[in-house]
């Protein structure tokens, strides 16, 4: 019989109650930008966010998922089952989105969302008529390391409007406080399971993370300032 204390410290006995820790974490990133979708439907106008945190989002779910599949990867279901639920947030999202924005930001989010669910496809396809399972793996575990990093810095892609409004109205706190915390549940997770594939772009979403807040509470603390300034001066 296996000693007790063997089994405890074994990392798949670790991975069981990280799996509970990365799914809570992961189920406050799916929910983090509804605060900013009920300002967007509250005003019937998507101002000036951006889509584009959504449209990677999605591919990234999509692309982790079909990762996670047993057809895939074996013993990672945690990956498919997390991030099927995350796509339907993303969908429920980009829809929401179309719905708002003016006409020639519509068209060129329709067109991005059409281009997800046409890159998957290819990805699906490949992955199923051309390779060998190890092939697969490789070929889908290289590709969502990809998406999860392309994923973590899409945020990021409004710095140049906080940078020059000096103010993060349109950088979501949320989004990126649990974007940092998620990242970091799964690059533990991946690393109890010692799979590349998963800690090491979670890894860099953890650093991309701590960016994000970096900048978020330096230029918060500006505009509070810039605010108590004419207070101060009348």
């Amino acid at each position: 019989m296996q000693d007790q204390t063997d089994i405890h410290t074994h990392p798949v006995f670790w991975s069981f109650g990280e799996e509970d820790v990365s799914n809570l974490l992961a189920f406050v990133l799916f929910v983090s930008p509804i605060p900013t979708f009920r300002r967007i439907v509250r005003n019937e106008s998507t101002e000036s966010f951006s889509g584009l945190p959504y449209i990677y989002s999605l591919l990234n779910c999509l692309i982790c998922l079909w990762y996670g599949l047993p057809c895939v990867t074996r013993g990672v279901i945690l990956v498919a089952t997390v991030n099927s639920v995350g796509a339907v947030f993303q969908l429920s999202y980009i829809t929401i989105f179309i719905l708002y924005a003016p006409p020639t930001k519509r068209l060129k989010m329709s067109g991005m969302l059409v281009g997800v669910f046409a890159v998957f496809l290819l990805v699906v396809y490949i992955s199923l008529e051309m390779l060998s399972a190890r092939g697969r793996q490789t070929f889908v575990g290289y590709l969502s390391v990809a998406s999860l990093i392309s994923m973590f810095a899409s945020p990021l892609f409004i710095i140049g409007l906080v940078i020059r409004t000096r103010s993060v109205e349109y950088m979501p706190f949320y989004l990126s406080l649990s974007t940092f915390l998620m990242s970091i549940s799964f690059f533990v997770y991946g690393l109890l399971l010692r799979d590349f594939f998963i800690y090491i772009p979670n890894g860099i979403g953890a650093v991309l993370g701590v960016v994000q807040l970096a900048l978020y509470a330096y230029y918060s603390k500006t505009e509070r300032q810039a605010e108590r300034l004419p207070l101060l001066s009348s």
